[in-house]
């Protein structure tokens, strides 16, 4: 009993522990062989991501022990890659630049202090359960999102990829510098770029399940090794720090703590947003759907320990997700068997990862960063709906006009002003009778159907709240003045079934609804309104204005009701 109790445990601790006690072996060597697989991808993938965020390319590295480590334990996706990612990277470099002054270990002290702020904010986003903000993203938005960031990826390696030396601080200031330079091109950096790019993007073409990244990289390398890193001018990694990094907490001062705290609210929604919905993606593959609340703890937990251990703000990455699903990873114990080969590189490889070509890593970027642009959701969106995708367009231009930070807020708004739009004028229909089809349908859908005369049903397809208040009082008036053309409007029912939320002012429009159709002499019902909006209206006052025995259970019955109530008696004659 006692050891079962305390498997039981153990396997409650995470995904990658409960693997490990599995007695399947093929899903052990699958979790073994995507283990090895991520982590061959991982290692340079994370080092380039170091350099786009600012960092000396090793601090990826260190981030990706502490977040790999910490989410085996707290995350509840079997399949998500978590570490440095390129949004939350990206992200770090624009909230740090301005506050470091130029002072590269201050500059890596502010990176570990955001990584701890965002870990906060995303703890006390799980206290307050506030996992429903993931759903606050709209797929237009996030579309618009990550192109923009991918086209601030690309701008930004400007310089690794020709070894200009580029300025500025916006895309469009870092383009018009680069375009000044252009006849400093350093052509040895160049070649060496486009061919790396080249390999990159044949190998994910030809072999998707290798390691690319990895082999295209330390083919880099040899080639500079070969030519010499005096003779040829290409720039390369340099010395890297060898063994395990010293825990401890970033350094700052409360006032430094305090400045970080809108750049981290900024990388919270990103980096969260990010993780619930890749691990999304792949939950419809393995039924393994993901608890948004309990996947900001885990984002808490993977922040901190990048913190403690040197690192900067992490999520998740879809590419590396992937790249494990494919390689037959079954649980997280595939991200601590990369986690293994992290430890080994960092205490026996320090020296050939000196001799990586920063062009290479820059080409990894811009690799990773192509991927990002999703050419068919675009087509996919300006099919569907135009609004959909000016509003995709409008996300790109925030992006990259107002900087990353502002367009994750604007992102968010736009996201939620859309959302507002719909709800604010849905649809409306009045209701009739088609002939050969059961119950009421909308008068514009079916050939032939035809109102009760005498009678309007409404059907309103929205929560009703003060956006749309007026709206609703509008349409039910329209409805009115189109019936009375065909004969005398004597009630009205109020089809309420779609109406799942009421506030004050909605309250406050459907008794101003009521009153005026009394004065007009017509009668006003309501159907199929559930039990908790009939609480709504007792609340609101509604019922004092309508009467309570004109709420109806269904259509039918309120039909009905309007027959019984208007219809002449039977005068007919009974017979002698």
């Amino acid at each position: 009993m006692a050891d079962r109790g305390r498997r039981t445990f153990l396997a409650g601790l995470g995904p990658g522990l409960g693997a490990a006690r599995r007695r399947d072996g093929t899903a052990l060597r699958g979790d073994l062989v995507g283990g090895l697989t991520v982590a061959a991808y991982l290692v340079p993938q994370v080092m380039a991501y170091a350099v786009l965020a600012g960092l000396p390319p090793v601090s990826g590295l260190w981030a990706a022990l502490g977040a790999l480590t910490v989410y085996a334990f707290l995350g509840t996706s079997r399949l998500l890659s978590v570490g440095p990612e390129s949004t939350t990277a990206i992200l770090t470099a624009v909230a740090i630049g301005p506050l470091a002054a130029g002072d590269p270990g201050r500059y890596a002290t502010l990176a570990a202090g955001l990584a701890l702020v965002v870990g906060l904010v995303c703890l006390l986003g799980r206290i307050a359960r506030l996992g429903f903000l993931a759903d606050l993203l709209s797929r237009p938005v996030l579309v618009g999102y990550m192109a923009g960031i991918a086209v601030i990826m690309i701008v930004g390696q400007l310089g690794s990829l020709t070894g200009v030396r580029v300025g500025g601080d916006a895309p469009y200031e870092v383009v018009l510098g680069f375009a000044r330079e252009l006849g400093s091109v350093h052509v040895p950096t160049l070649v060496l770029s486009l061919a790396t790019l080249t390999l990159l993007f044949a190998g994910a073409r030809l072999v998707p399940r290798a390691p690319v990244p990895l082999v295209v990289v330390l083919l880099a390398a040899g080639a500079v090794a070969l030519l010499g890193p005096h003779a040829s001018g290409i720039a390369t990694v340099g010395p890297v720090p060898s063994g395990l990094p010293v825990p401890g907490l970033p350094r700052l001062g409360l006032a430094e703590y305090t400045s970080l705290v809108v750049p981290a609210l900024g990388v919270s929604v990103v980096a969260f947003s990010d993780v619930v919905l890749t691990g999304r993606v792949f939950a419809r593959r393995s039924s393994d759907a993901p608890d948004a609340d309990q996947e900001l703890l885990a984002l808490a937990g993977t922040n901190a320990a990048s913190a403690v251990l040197g690192g900067f703000p992490v999520s998740s990455s879809g590419s590396r997700t992937a790249l494990g699903k494919a390689t037959g990873a079954r649980s997280q114990l595939h991200s601590l068997v990369a986690l293994v080969v992290i430890v080994a590189v960092l205490l026996v490889g320090s020296e050939a990862l000196r001799s990586l070509p920063r062009a290479a890593l820059g080409a990894l970027v811009v690799y990773a960063a192509v991927l990002l642009i999703d050419v068919a959701e675009f087509r996919r969106i300006a099919a569907f709906r135009r609004s959909e995708l000016l509003l995709t367009l409008a996300t790109v231009a925030a992006v990259l006009g107002l900087g990353v930070l502002l367009g994750v807020l604007v992102a968010v708004a736009l996201s939620v002003l859309d959302l507002v739009r719909r709800i604010a004028r849905p649809h409306a229909a009045a209701l009739g009778w088609a002939p050969g089809v059961a119950g009421m349908h909308d008068l514009s859908h079916l050939p032939g159907t035809e109102p009760v005369p005498g009678l309007v049903v409404h059907r309103y397809d929205a929560p009703l709240f003060f956006a749309n208040a007026e709206d609703f009082r509008r349409s039910v008036h329209r409805a009115v003045d189109e019936a009375n053309g065909l004969a005398p409007v004597r009630w009205v029912v109020l089809d309420l079934e779609a109406v799942t939320e009421l506030d004050l002012t909605a309250a406050d429009a459907l008794c101003a609804v009521a009153r005026e159709l009394t004065e007009d002499g017509v009668v006003l019902a309501t159907a199929r309104a559930k039990r908790e909006l009939v609480a709504d209206l007792q609340a609101g006052g509604v019922l004092g204005a309508l009467d309570p025995a004109r709420l109806y259970p269904t259509i039918p019955t309120a039909v009905a009701a309007f027959h019984a109530a208007t219809d002449p008696p039977d005068t007919g004659a009974s017979g002698t």
